[in-house]
């Protein structure tokens, strides 16, 4: 059993750093349909459940490093966010990704509504937390758990459900493909706005070749520390003059302003913040599971169920209206993974598709992340009333 902190978080970082290894030199399918973050979130949370290591002597460097982290890496996954760039998607795309979210929202209200009597009153706040995070991300879910201070005991429902509904989502959605020419015809969808968008994509990606350098990664890194540090600190001192929002909300509403405002400069060109992002990502997620344990879900049979149904809503709702609007296969899976899956693969499905896709994905999953959090909050809260 562990009990050195520095060792509890040395071996939370090699477990990442081996998924990842054997993702990128195995180039095996099996990481198609079950990503390394997943099987991040579910080897930690089987760690923790074996007893790997000791729970209190490690909660000082959980304590320490987990919100400093994730506001480190919030700011640093907005730099990627221009604006200017996701209008470029066109107002199709842009409804879709909306589409998707708005059928998520109403699949979470519908499914508290009905399972509340299982999962129990208060599980509008883990709930709010896995909306959180299929809107845009694990950084999403996250963000939703501070500012709604919510246990890790309460997380571990929504972890599970956020890893086996999650995976078995990518695994039809990549399946899907194969029905998108029938699909297409169908819904009677136009792909020429879509042939478009992708050559201006290939374009902009074409006109900034820059490789992440030493000079950059210390600047981007020392700056994204800064903001953490003095955001938190700021974020204290609203919660004092202006209590109807707790630290933590205050904290993230002025990390994502900096971060809009920093991807829209130079700085936000600056290569680097997608590797160090990535890179905080996937050790704030270790350590988030990593408190989690499997002894704790007795009611994950309908917490799973819960999740399903969810996704069921979400694709029923998407389907209408992909009919209605016409939107074609592509837009509608990639723009459900961008809020489902996030960063960690929208970018896979959307290179399913075709490799000149894949800036699509990686902008749609960007655009979720702008507005999961604070969709994540609000769907919250909607289910708050109906407890």
């Amino acid at each position: 059993m562990i009990t050195n902190g520095f060792t509890y978080i040395a071996v939370l970082v090699f477990i990442a750093a081996l998924l990842v290894w054997l993702q990128r030199y195995t180039k095996s399918k099996f990481f198609d349909y079950a990503p390394p973050i997943v099987l991040l979130y579910l080897i930690t949370m089987i760690l923790c459940t074996l007893g790997a290591w000791d729970m209190e002597a490690t909660k000082p460097a959980y304590s320490v490093l987990k919100n400093n982290l994730l506001y480190t890496m919030i700011f640093l996954m907005l730099l990627r966010c221009d604006i200017r760039k996701i209008i470029k998607l066109g107002p199709k795309m842009l409804g879709g990704f909306f589409a998707a979210s708005f059928s998520i929202a109403v699949g979470f209200i519908a499914t508290f509504a009905i399972m509340k009597g299982f999962l129990g009153s208060e599980a509008w706040k883990a709930l709010g937390a896995l909306c959180g995070s299929w809107m845009g991300g694990s950084g999403n879910m996250i963000a939703v758990q501070a500012a709604l201070d919510i246990g890790e005991g309460d997380m571990a429902y929504a972890l599970v459900v956020d890893s086996i509904d999650y995976s078995i989502w990518v695994m039809f959605l990549l399946w899907a493909i194969n029905l998108a020419p029938k699909f297409n015809k169908w819904a009677k969808a136009d792909t020429t706005t879509l042939d478009e968008v992708s050559r201006r994509l290939e374009e902009d990606a074409k006109a900034n070749e820059d490789k992440a350098s030493f000079v950059n990664l210390i600047f981007l890194l020392g700056l994204a520390l800064v903001i953490s540090a003095f955001g938190q600190d700021i974020g204290a001192a609203l919660n004092g003059a202006m209590p109807f929002l707790d630290k933590a909300t205050w904290t993230v509403l002025l990390i994502t302003l900096a971060g809009l405002i920093g991807a829209v400069t130079p700085v936000g060109r600056m290569a680097g913040s997608t590797e160090l992002s990535n890179l905080l990502l996937y050790s704030v997620v270790a350590l988030l599971a990593s408190r989690a344990s499997f002894l704790e879900l007795t009611d994950a049979p309908a917490w799973i169920l819960a999740g399903f149904m969810i996704l069921a809503i979400h694709g029923i709702i998407l389907v209408l209206l992909a009919k209605i609007f016409h939107l074609d296969m592509f837009t509608c899976g990639v723009a459900s993974l961008a809020n489902i899956g996030g960063s960690a693969s929208a970018p896979i499905l959307a290179g399913a598709y075709s490799g000149a896709l894949v800036p699509v994905g990686v902008l749609m999953a960007l655009m979720g992340y702008v507005i999961g959090t604070a969709g994540g909050l609000i769907t919250a809260n909607i289910m708050s009333l109906l407890a």
